[in-house]
């Protein structure tokens, strides 16, 4: 048996390693140091910064927006989370059956993935959620809801529920596909043998289906997670000029801590506040990773 030439393992995994440590390494080590300091611009050299100790973090759960934003991505996490899963388990659900056109449902679940996120949201602000000439507008309007079909979407009380619809609809898609990718790892000598014993389709769906796929719904749940705490630009497309209750998300909440990027001056640059908004969000996501891995002890079933 020829042994590992660890040279050549060297040669290859060294740019890798290299790559990996001054683009992610390096940079969230640089971030949880600075989340303990007083740093006003991200540019700053190191012998600028004054320590803070948690000072940053006491700082951001005083600050009314900063918990609004914690409130909002939560509301996103937990009813957007519900709703995508829900719906793109479904989907996964009836597209690995017989049906006929199965691939082109399949792509046509998941094509919203393929539009950018700030095209996905032009497009359900102006030709859906629009008072004058928008998909709700008209619909409503043909029914007889005249009252309703007036209402302003992406107004104040509206906004948040608008944004998360439109971006639970451009999710559903990835999601699903993750699910299919599960179940079609199931043998279907399974479904076959529950048939024959009279099973139906609830009974095949939560006694197969599910206990076959915990490992995926886990690994989908934390994916979700990731894109939750992520989640910006969707903020952005909906309040454009300043931060707003309705839709500021932390990711929103940092950049304009660190760039002051609204026109008005609610906020001033604090980069070490920013940094520990970044370090709280990593947490969240460690978190559940590690909270799915506690709920879900077993994995999917051995086949």
């Amino acid at each position: 048996m020829l042994k590992p030439n660890k040279s050549v393992i060297i040669i290859f995994l060294g740019p890798a390693l290299l790559c990996y440590a001054l683009v992610f390494l390096y940079p969230s080590v640089r971030t949880v140091v600075m989340s303990f300091f007083a740093v006003e611009s991200v540019s700053d050299a190191v012998s600028k910064w004054a320590f803070a100790g948690f000072g940053n973090y006491k700082k951001l759960f005083t600050s009314q927006f900063f918990l609004q934003s914690m409130k909002n991505i939560g509301k996103v996490w937990l009813f957007g989370g519900f709703g995508v899963m829900f719906f793109a388990l479904v989907f996964a659900v009836a597209l690995t059956g017989n049906l006929k056109g199965t691939k082109f449902f399949r792509s046509a679940v998941y094509l919203p993935n393929v539009v950018s996120a700030v095209a996905m949201g032009t497009m359900w602000i102006n030709y859906v959620y629009n008072t004058d000439y928008g998909l709700l507008h008209n619909v409503l309007s043909t029914f007889g809801f005249n009252s309703l079909s007036k209402t302003l979407w992406t107004g104040p009380g509206t906004r948040f529920w608008s944004m998360l619809v439109a971006y639970c609809f451009g999710m559903v898609g990835y999601h699903m596909l993750v699910f299919i990718s599960g179940i079609e790892q199931i043998p279907k000598d399974y479904y076959e043998a529950a048939l024959l014993e009279g099973a139906n389709v609830l009974q095949r769906f939560f006694k197969i289906t599910i206990p076959n796929m915990r490992g995926v719904i886990r690994s989908n749940i934390v994916m979700w997670t990731v894109f939750t705490v992520v989640f910006f630009v969707w903020g952005q497309l909906f309040s454009p000029v300043n931060l707003s209750s309705d839709t500021v998300a932390p990711m929103n909440y940092m950049y304009e801590l660190v760039f002051g990027a609204s026109s008005s001056a609610n906020t001033v640059r604090d980069t070490g506040s920013g940094a520990a908004i970044g370090v709280i969000l990593m947490m969240m996501v460690v978190f559940v990773f590690f909270g799915t891995l506690f709920v879900v002890r077993n994995d999917d079933a051995e086949v």
